[in-house]
C-alpha cells in the first residue's frame, strides 16, 4: 500500500510479491485480529502458532497487539513469504519467529514430503492459540486431518484455534451459494476442481465434526462465511466459514 507520496509502508509487501489472494493486505489482516480477538479469545500475552503465515498478512497487526512477553510462530510451505517475514518482521520484532516448511502442494510446490504425514515442529502444549486463515480450503483431507490431530498436541489444555472452511450441510444447494459451486461431490467433501484437489475443497459439516471429535477437541464458535450469503454482515465473519476448536 502506497500514500499520497508514493512510499510503501515498511510491512506491507510489494504489490507483486503477494500471493496470499487479492484484496487490501492491511485491512485483511486488522480483520483477522479482530475475529481472532472477538472469537478465540485472543490475549495480548498469548503464545500463537500461525499455520500458513504466508506474507505475515495476520502477524502485522500482531505486532502492535502483543506484549513483548508473548511468543509468534509462524510457518508456511512458501518460503519467499518466510524469508520476507524474517527478514522484515523478526528483525524488528525478536518474539515473532518464522519456518520455512517445504511440504508438497498442488499450488505452490512440488516438494517430496506431505501434509498428511507433517509433524508440527513445536513441543507438546506450547500454545494457548493456533489459527489458519484459508489453509484448511487448500488441503487434502488426510492432511486436514493430520493438521487437527497436530493442533490440539501443541495446544495448551483450554487453548483455542481459529480456523476457515468452507462447510456446507447435507441439504445445501451449492449450486445456489454466490461463492464457488464445488460441483464435484465426493464422500463427505466437494472439490471445485477435481485435476487440482487443492485448488478448494468443501467439507461436509458432520464429516469435519467427526474429524473435530476424534482429535479430542471441541467446536466451540461455527460462523457462517458470506461466500454463501453476499448479504451478510462482514464486520463479523469471514469470506469464508470460521470455526474455532477448543481443547478439553
Amino acid at each position: 500500500m502506497e500514500g499520497i507520496s508514493g512510499k510503501r509502508e515498511k510491512y506491507i509487501p510489494k504489490k507483486g510479491d503477494i500471493y496470499t489472494g487479492p484484496g487490501d493486505f492491511k485491512k485483511i489482516g486488522e480483520q483477522h485480529l479482530y475475529l481472532l480477538q472477538k472469537y478465540a479469545q485472543l490475549q495480548p500475552t498469548d503464545r500463537i502458532l500461525d499455520i500458513g503465515s504466508g506474507m505475515g498478512r495476520t502477524a502485522v497487526p500482531l505486532t502492535k497487539f502483543l506484549t513483548k512477553g508473548a511468543k509468534y510462530e509462524g510457518f508456511d510451505v512458501v518460503e519467499k513469504g518466510v524469508n520476507w517475514c524474517n527478514k522484515t518482521i523478526k528483525s524488528d520484532f525478536p518474539n515473532f519467529n518464522f519456518k520455512f516448511i517445504p511440504l508438497n502442494n498442488d499450488l505452490y510446490n512440488e516438494h517430496k514430503d506431505t501434509a498428511d504425514k507433517f509433524v508440527f515442529p513445536y513441543d507438546n502444549n506450547s500454545f494457548e492459540k493456533a489459527f489458519l486463515f484459508s489453509v484448511f480450503t487448500h488441503m487434502r483431507v488426510e492432511e486436514i486431518k493430520n493438521y487437527i490431530f497436530e493442533i490440539e498436541r501443541v495446544l495448551t489444555s483450554g487453548g483455542r484455534c481459529l480456523a476457515t472452511f468452507f462447510i456446507y450441510d447435507k441439504k445445501d444447494d451449492l449450486s445456489n451459494f454466490p461463492g464457488f459451486k464445488f460441483p464435484y461431490e465426493k464422500d463427505g467433501y466437494r472439490l471445485l476442481d477435481e485435476k487440482v484437489q487443492g485448488a478448494n475443497i468443501a467439507l461436509e459439516y458432520s464429516f469435519l465434526e467427526k474429524i473435530i471429535t476424534d482429535a479430542g477437541l471441541e467446536l466451540e464458535h461455527y460462523i457462517m462465511g458470506f461466500w454463501r450469503d453476499f448479504n451478510l454482515d462482514r464486520k463479523e465473519r469471514d469470506f469464508q466459514d470460521v470455526i474455532v476448536l477448543r481443547k478439553k
